[in-house]
């Protein structure tokens, strides 16, 4: 090597070693600038709820006046409409503690299992954590009772300040924000905080709606939950400095770019979810209509034959026979599956399996294929059962308040069997792994026993049973050929650890 070739390369390698001290020297500007505003913003933020604690101690005239119209006007609105009453107490479940621990325990499981960083998953467990540890020990301290309302629409147990529903869902939902964001887009990102903050703020306004919480009660959750979020996220940063991590580790709101794949769903390279759209959505609006026919025939031939002879008495007599041996045990066992079966549970089990799967996949195509599933068939149960209008089984319910659909066919089990069986065909086409095969198809035994309970309740008679089984499997099928949801995936197995990274110091 020539005296020239080794003055350049020097000359190279005493650039790179400035640049990479310019830029380790901004990162760290950054993180004191940051960190410090955060502080301040923390102190402000003590402050104001030490100051709100103070009054709700004292009982301040003024205030707990204005809390007590506040919380009485809210409570005779909803009082009045139970349709809104539905919807409010269905807006404070997003708030609900199982909710939330769902909601944290699949991000979780996507940092530590999925993604291996286990360091971000530790900061969503422990910030997640405190905040249930908190709100309790602040609970006891202040000792405010609940409100008292002339028409109770809700009642809950416990002290009243700071509202745990209020401050949980702040923590929780920041928690998503701050880890899974940064790599997105900006105009994703204004919109997923947009949707955070709409769902902290409609959960505190349904306390204070459904009687349950004071509008300061609200107010400390949220300042107390802000509070504890940038605190254990500063605790979190320092941590990772003090610790000498690998300055590529991702952090909460400050994602390194080596570690930004790992956070997105999806590779920012992938090819487009559904290459002809407009043919894929052609095909199932044929197919919709065609079924929405199909089944429309059946249950009208169902409830014609059911009203004007006597070729469906088997169908009554089974109910029938279910009835009169209903017990309290298996009342009891059942309702369990019972309770599977309805919205609420299927959309949140629906979501789990999806964001799993994209986890899993790396790609959007099985979170399309079961949202396309379920849509068409809720779509294809509500237009069926309008139309043929079937009565539901003369016997005892035991759900007197069953929805106001007719009962051919179920609901409850063709959403089961959609969820369930698309579950199962995503795992079995996606591994060879038995384990994950045998728990694919035991999975199947869901949509069986709700259809058992649907039938022992008194809500359906077996052939809106069998209405369910054939629209959801020729739906399903159907939406899977059209969104081929494994066809770019790779079929070895659920994903492999990744290699270790070198650390920059032993570059």
């Amino acid at each position: 090597m020539s005296v020239d070739q080794r003055d350049g390369d020097v000359a190279t390698g005493a650039d790179s070693s400035v640049v990479a001290h310019h830029s380790e020297a901004e990162a760290a500007e950054r993180f004191a600038v940051r960190s410090a505003a955060a502080l301040l913003g923390a102190v402000g933020i003590g402050i104001g709820f030490g100051v709100l604690t103070a009054l709700v101690r004292t009982r301040w005239e003024p205030m707990q006046t204005a809390d007590q119209t506040v919380t009485d006007h809210l409570v005779a609105v909803v009082a009045e409409n139970k349709a809104l009453q539905s919807t409010v107490t269905g807006i404070t479940e997003l708030g609900a503690t199982s909710t939330l621990v769902v909601v944290l325990a699949v991000a979780t499981v996507w940092l530590l299992l999925l993604r291996r960083l286990p360091r971000l998953a530790v900061y969503v467990v422990l910030t997640a954590a405190g905040g249930l540890i908190l709100n309790p020990v602040v609970k006891e301290l202040v000792a405010r009772l609940r409100p008292v309302v002339d028409e109770p629409v809700y009642t809950t147990d416990g002290w009243s300040f700071p509202s745990g529903h209020a401050m949980s869902s702040l923590v929780c939902y920041g928690v998503v924000l701050l880890v899974f964001t940064p790599t997105w887009q900006a105009g994703a990102r204004r919109a997923a905080t947009v949707l955070a903050v709409g769902i902290v703020v409609a959960i505190g306004v349904s306390r204070i709606a459904l009687g349950v919480h004071y509008l300061t009660d609200v107010l400390g959750g949220w300042l107390l939950g802000t509070l504890w979020l940038v605190l254990a996220t500063v605790a979190f940063h320092r941590w990772r400095r003090d610790a000498r991590i690998d300055s590529t580790a991702p952090l909460p709101g400050d994602v390194a770019p080596a570690e930004e794949d790992d956070l997105r769903p999806v590779p920012v390279q992938h090819p487009p979810t559904l290459p002809h759209p407009w043919r894929g959505i052609g095909e199932l609006a044929v197919a919709w209509v065609l079924l929405v026919g199909g089944l429309v025939g059946i249950g009208m031939l169902v409830r014609t034959l059911d009203t004007e002879t006597a070729v469906l008495g088997w169908d009554h007599r089974v109910v029938a026979m279910l009835a009169e041996h209903r017990n309290s045990t298996l009342t009891s066992i059942l309702d369990v599956f019972g309770e599977i079966g309805n919205t609420i549970a299927i959309i949140t089990v629906a979501l789990i399996v999806a964001a799993l799967a994209v986890g899993i996949a790396r790609n959007w195509r099985p979170v399309l294929f079961l949202g396309t599933a379920l849509l068409g068939e809720i779509t294809l149960f509500l237009t069926t059962a309008a139309i043929v209008d079937r009565d539901r089984p003369r016997v005892a319910h035991l759900n007197p308040d069953l929805p106001p659909t007719a009962s051919f066919p179920s609901g409850h089990v063709a959403a089961a069997l959609t969820l369930y069986a698309g579950t199962a065909a995503l795992v079995w086409a996606t591994t060879r792994r038995w384990q994950y095969r045998v728990f694919a198809a035991a999975a199947l035994l869901v949509p069986a026993l709700v259809a058992a309970q649907r039938l022992y309740a008194g809500a359906h008679h077996p052939t809106d049973i069998i209405g369910s089984i054939l629209l959801s499997s020729i739906w399903t099928p159907i939406v899977w050929w059209v969104v081929r949801p494994v066809s770019t995936v790779d079929r070895s197995a659920l994903p492999q650890a990744r290699p270790a990274r070198r650390s920059s110091s032993a570059s």
